[in-house]
């Protein structure tokens, strides 16, 4: 299939004269004073047009906690099987993790995951 044919300008142009943002409209509400979108309910009265639409839910305060000092003491302790010495830390490879120090800081290269050395 053929590609098609560049675009204008001009045509380009025209397009994005409709991805221009707008600003939003708000009006005044006459009860409360309160500003909101045109043709919508007032959220905080919950009056339309003069007529009670819902009953808007009374907000209770939110108290925050106070954090006190901690009771319980702060106690560092070491790792026991850090210093653990294993029974087959012998048998392990010197070659370090994947390969990294044998190959000069580069793990060999797999087939199928594209160049290698």
């Amino acid at each position: 299939m053929s590609i098609r044919m560049r675009h204008t300008r001009g045509h380009t142009g025209n397009r994005r004269s409709h991805h221009a943002l707008k600003e939003m409209n708000t009006v005044k509400d006459k009860e409360s004073g309160n500003l909101r979108l045109p043709h919508r309910v007032d959220e905080i009265t919950g009056m339309y047009r003069g007529k009670q639409i819902f009953i808007p839910k009374v907000k209770s305060e939110h108290r925050t906690k106070v954090k006190g000092p901690s009771t319980e003491p702060v106690v560092k302790h070491a790792h026991e099987h850090a210093q653990e010495v294993h029974a087959n830390a012998e048998a392990k490879s010197s070659k370090g993790i994947s390969g990294k120090v044998a190959t000069g800081g580069r793990p060999k290269a797999r087939s199928g995951f594209g160049g290698g050395v």
